[in-house]
């Protein structure tokens, strides 16, 4: 897998459209002036009562809900690609049993044809957040236990919410418009950049529309949903004195129309304004490259995780993010600097600029505790309960 630092995604080719507002959620409509043609996205729905087994590799499995996937289609020669509608399961399958079905596939990416590909759209990025540092230590430190060595950090889990049980989202995907030539969206949640979704067509975006109710969204999202009831209204007003024609007033729109475009783009900053993100191409399809991405998990930012689709002119003709939460971002930030000091605390605690007992402790909060020998980490509690005794004076 070819790896590389760049940019965050860049949505040359894309305008901002008017946002709409229901309650907390703000939806940003993206528009494209010339849809790509030879490449095309439809859904295939699963059983919403199944759970995925994915093999990602010989001896590691991904275990998902899935409710969906996405068919990618591609031409060679850059004539239109056909797109296909939604795909249901056989009607002559019964379903399962009374419980939770277990569905077996291979990859999160196969190709089915020879310009035909089925990827999992979001646990693709996901996945690639999960496999951060799985193997665990390189060298065999004596803080961190036989488990961590052998196993690493297996089983990894995290937590997201699905878009139906984010308050006001299904009502503001069910009323807001959708606009000609719009490809994508970005979603806020009280004003906080929640999600982007883009597509190559409008028809692709007008049948995946009802998709993102099915998505996976961060806890912050969540939270934001229900503690924040309402968002304002932005209303644009035009400066009255630069008109005196009609196309003087042709000229204020247009002008007013691009500073909103302009600020909405702004207001998404911690994901296209990021200058370090590190992407990893996942498959080549034609003249398109499917790839995930991760931030540099700064715990005093925003991050996002996602996965695009690029042409060879690196211009965007798919994109999923997923924003983590402040406690995945630490996560992330401490196995990146664990990593890079090949999981020595000493070493790892000089670069974070504290010191080794508060690093065990940061570990042990964050859920990798387990990892290191238990002498270890008592040694470091019992510190930090002396440090918070208070000092007796006598005469």
């Amino acid at each position: 897998m070819t790896t590389t630092t760049t940019r965050g995604p860049d949505l040359t080719g894309l305008t901002a459209g008017p946002g709409q507002t229901w309650g907390a959620v703000r939806l940003v409509p993206l528009l494209r002036d010339t849809p790509v043609t030879d490449l095309r996205l439809h859904a295939r729905l699963y059983d919403p009562d199944d759970l995925s087994l994915v093999a990602v590799t010989p001896r590691v499995d991904y275990v998902a809900y899935v409710p969906h996937a996405f068919v990618a289609d591609w031409t060679s020669d850059g004539t239109p690609a056909a797109a296909y509608g939604t795909q249901l399961r056989d009607p002559a399958d019964d379903g399962h049993p009374d419980g939770i079905g277990l569905t077996m596939r291979r990859r999160m990416a196969r190709r089915e044809e020879r310009r035909r590909l089925r990827f999992l759209p979001m646990h693709l990025a996901l996945e690639g957040f999960l496999a951060l540092q799985f193997g665990g230590p390189p060298v065999v430190w004596q803080e961190w236990t036989r488990r961590a060595v052998v196993q690493g950090l297996s089983p990894r889990t995290e937590a997201a919410y699905r878009g139906a049980e984010v308050a006001g989202l299904a009502d503001a995907l069910r009323v807001f418009e959708i606009h000609p030539g719009q490809c994508g969206m970005l979603l806020y949640v009280a004003d906080a950049l929640a999600a982007a979704f883009v597509v190559p067509h409008p028809d692709d975006y007008r049948a995946l529309h009802p998709t993102l109710l099915q998505d996976l969204y961060g806890e912050l999202v969540h939270q934001y949903a229900h503690f924040h009831p309402e968002v304002p209204g932005f209303r644009p007003t035009l400066d009255t004195d630069r008109v005196s024609t009609v196309a003087d007033l042709r000229a204020e729109l247009a002008r007013t129309r691009a500073e909103w475009s302009a600020f909405t783009l702004r207001m998404a900053d911690g994901l296209l304004g990021v200058d370090q993100v590190t992407s990893s191409r996942v498959h080549r399809m034609g003249r398109f490259t499917l790839s995930r991405f991760l931030p540099a998990f700064d715990p005093d930012g925003e991050n996002h995780i996602g996965e695009t689709i690029t042409d060879g002119a690196g211009r965007l003709a798919y994109l999923k993010s997923f924003r983590l939460s402040a406690a995945q971002a630490r996560r992330g930030h401490l196995l990146s600097r664990l990593a890079a000091a090949d999981w020595n605390l000493d070493a790892t605690a000089a670069a974070l600029g504290t010191d080794r007992q508060s690093l065990v402790l940061r570990l042990d909060r964050a859920g990798f505790g387990d990892l290191l020998r238990p002498e270890i980490i008592d040694a470091a509690r019992r510190r930090a309960r002396e440090q918070l005794r208070p000092t007796r004076r006598t005469r």
